[in-house]
């Protein structure tokens, strides 16, 4: 049976069925396809859509302004400047005035509560593209990605997450995981695990799904017989420049390089990020970082592994257009 997401926000992967992310997934590749193929339809002629970035993206805008010209969508670009919401205009004002002149809205900022408030009010679907505890849209393109780079089926799949894991990514894939039956490994020192209640709510559905998650500090351990490593960059957006020391102190050891990728023992393990990424000094956070933290080759992950073979980041950064394009077809449809 085909699921029906006709209307439906995505605010966090949990809200969705493990067999509605299922449907998205394989959606999502058939959009690829056609794309490619040059043959695909247009579905949502006439529609609009508001875009509001509280915080800026490359991938995040790039990926929803052509999925929605693509499908012959129109949208509107809202800057972190170009909004009264939150300032002049409560956001759920704001979500009552753009639900009457758009179709859907898609909310990229800092707080979980501003895009279920939008989601509240607006009586139109509303699409989560990044918040500080969750990162939905993310999570559709990185497992796509993944199943494209291996003949396992996902409930078959080992990945690890190295890095802090308290915000939106290291969350996201641990529940994520969970509703696809993954060995998930969430892997970096204790007190940067994700808080304990995204914990429990991830082996809780591992003991429906079967899937096997595992919190660690240990790096060797945690990546052991990984098909993926995933990482981000070490600091979050919106904390301040004053805390990239001692975060790096901290996660040193988990620095995605040669070695730990050998320590997986498996022969293509493939590496990926959501970028930006500071592998190298050629960016001017990255290149002040590095030098303030004498770590030449790079922070997160190395330039050696970023460019690696085994790096499919690329591929996972052209996913984010394809699953959100499959996200505003189906629910706009």
């Amino acid at each position: 049976m085909v699921p029906n997401l006709s209307g439906r926000s995505v605010l966090k992967v949990v809200d969705y069925e493990p067999a509605e992310l299922r449907f998205l997934l394989d959606r999502s590749a058939a959009l690829k396809a056609d794309k490619k193929a040059g043959q695909e339809e247009r579905l949502l002629t006439g529609k609009n859509i508001a875009l509001i970035f509280e915080k800026t993206s490359t991938r995040t805008r790039a990926a929803f302004e052509v999925a929605a010209f693509d499908q012959g969508a129109h949208i509107t670009y809202f800057d972190p400047a170009g909004s009264q919401m939150g300032h002049k205009e409560s956001i759920a004002d704001t979500a009552r005035v753009l639900g009457r002149m758009y179709d859907a809205i898609q909310y990229r900022g800092s707080a979980q509560d501003n895009v279920e408030t939008l989601a509240e009010f607006a009586g139109v679907p509303v699409y989560n593209g990044l918040t500080n505890e969750w990162h939905p849209t993310q999570m559709l393109a990185d497992f796509l990605t993944m199943e494209e780079h291996t003949e396992k089926p996902l409930h078959e799949t080992t990945f690890a997450f190295l890095g802090d894991g308290r915000y939106n990514m290291g969350r996201s894939l641990l529940v994520m995981g969970a509703l696809m039956g993954c060995d998930v490994r969430i892997v970096g020192p204790t007190d940067l695990a994700p808080p304990e209640d995204v914990i429990s709510l991830a082996e809780g559905i591992a003991t429906e799904t079967g899937a096997q998650i595992t919190i660690t500090d240990d790096p060797i351990a945690g990546v052991a017989g990984a098909d993926f490593v995933h990482t981000d960059v070490w600091v979050s957006m919106g904390e301040p420049k004053e805390v990239w020391v001692s975060r790096v102190e901290q996660l040193t050891d988990y620095q995605v390089n040669a070695s730990l990728m050998a320590a997986t023992g498996v022969e293509d393990t493939k590496f990926l990020h959501c970028l930006p990424a500071f592998h190298n000094t050629l960016t001017t956070i990255g290149g002040d970082i590095i030098a303030e933290t004498n770590m030449p080759d790079g922070l997160e992950v190395t330039h050696e592994v970023f460019e690696s073979e085994a790096s499919i980041v690329f591929d996972q950064a052209e996913n984010r257009m394809h699953t959100v394009k499959a996200i505003l077809v189906e629910s706009l449809t």
